[in-house]
């Protein structure tokens, strides 16, 4: 199924995939007041949910390669579905962990097996611009998790309701992905990631460092956006599910821009990702700056519209970058190990950006995120040192 068709497929799955799974970062405000947690334990449901993507994204790379994308991509989907019930019926706050966990484990299947499935799909000379296509899914999917469960909050549902439509959604997407979808197939077994090669890559070695600042600054501002608006913005919930749908909207119309330039670039692909990322990660840290500066909600989500613009443009140009730079039939553990210090990052920086709230106020949680990405560019620097012809 070579061609935008399968593109469109494979972007089909990645957006209801990212549905179930970021749909719980616009549900923070509601799971504040039901389970009468504090800023750094709101953090935690997302550090367990990212835990949950971590533990498992080797197991999911070695399956893709090893049997090929598609059955792993049905499962995983399947399997979302499930933790997306677990979360609408979760009764405490342990048990609402254990179901982010599920979510967490079943999302690892997506950048390893969506990465491998673009790369089979994609049309000659085009392949930049459908891995952005295909990145576009996160975004989308983040922002109607977003608008899903803030606005059917306020129906007789609450805020649960959200999470039973994103586990029928799911199953519906599940069974038209297998129908269609047939993919390229494995090398017949799974193996372990051959994780010292990669990393004896210097080039390798220092994209996947900036993962981690691009995880920390990407995840902990979808966390704490509708928090934050709410809080410190004084608007209502819809309003601030909206504004972390246009955040989402705006990257993904960076992730597709991004995806252009690339390919129109005069340089290799991976030289041309990096220059691109570089511009990204600079102009992303200064608009973490400006959010600090802006009152009331127009201007609130205009700045958080040019924030979704460069920062969350990001991710399709990262694994741009990084599956030119590894062979094609390294692309699954390549893609793991990338996604897993992403993760990281995801893991870390959300309690302590919200202990840093807690403690001295969003300011100060804003700009250490700033400072994240503002190292996260000096790394790509080097990298474009590193792929000099």
């Amino acid at each position: 199924m070579r061609g935008w068709r399968g593109v469109g497929l494979v972007s089909g799955w990645q957006t209801v995939a990212s549905l179930c799974f970021y749909a719980i970062f616009a549900a923070t405000a509601f799971l504040r007041t039901e389970f009468t947690l504090s800023r750094t334990l709101v953090g935690v449901t997302i550090t367990a949910t990212m835990l949950g993507y971590t533990l498992l994204l080797f197991v999911m790379g070695a399956l893709v390669d090893g049997y090929g994308e598609r059955p792993v991509m049905i499962a995983g989907l399947l399997a979302l579905g499930a933790g997306a019930v677990g979360v609408g019926v979760a009764p405490t706050y342990p048990a609402l962990l254990v179901a982010l966990l599920v979510i967490g484990g079943a999302y690892a299947a997506a950048m390893p097996a969506t990465n491998r499935a673009i790369l089979a799909v994609a049309p000659p000379g085009r392949r930049n611009l459908a891995m952005s296509l295909k990145q576009v899914g996160v975004t989308v999917g983040s922002g109607l998790g977003a608008v899903l469960v803030t606005w059917v909050a306020a129906t007789r549902f609450g805020w649960r309701g959200g999470f039973f439509v994103a586990a029928a959604a799911a199953a519906l997407v599940a069974v038209a992905f297998g129908y269609w979808y047939r993919g390229d197939g494995g090398h017949g077994s799974p193996g372990l990631p051959d994780v010292r090669g990669l990393l004896a890559r210097p080039d390798y070695r220092t994209l996947a460092a900036a993962g981690f600042f691009y995880g920390g600054t990407i995840f902990t501002t979808t966390a704490y956006v509708v928090l934050y608006l709410t809080e410190s913005v004084a608007v209502a919930a819809g309003l601030a599910g909206t504004t972390l749908a246009l955040v989402q909207l705006t990257g993904s119309v960076g992730r597709i821009g991004g995806g252009v330039l690339v390919d129109r670039l005069p340089a290799g692909d991976a030289r041309a990702s990096a220059l691109v990322l570089c511009g990204q990660s600079l102009a992303g840290a200064a608009c973490l700056v400006a959010v600090t500066l802006v009152e009331g909600p127009l201007v609130a989500a205009a700045g958080f519209a040019a924030l979704g613009l460069f920062l969350f443009g990001i991710p399709a140009t990262y694994y741009a970058c990084m599956t030119a730079l590894v062979p094609a039939d390294r692309v699954g553990e390549a893609t793991a190990g990338g996604q897993l210090t992403i993760n990281v990052g995801g893991l870390v920086a959300p309690p302590a950006f919200g202990y840093l709230v807690d403690t001295a106020g969003y300011a100060a949680g804003w700009y250490a995120l700033a400072a994240g990405g503002g190292l996260a560019a000096l790394l790509i620097g080097w990298l474009l040192r590193l792929t000099e012809a």
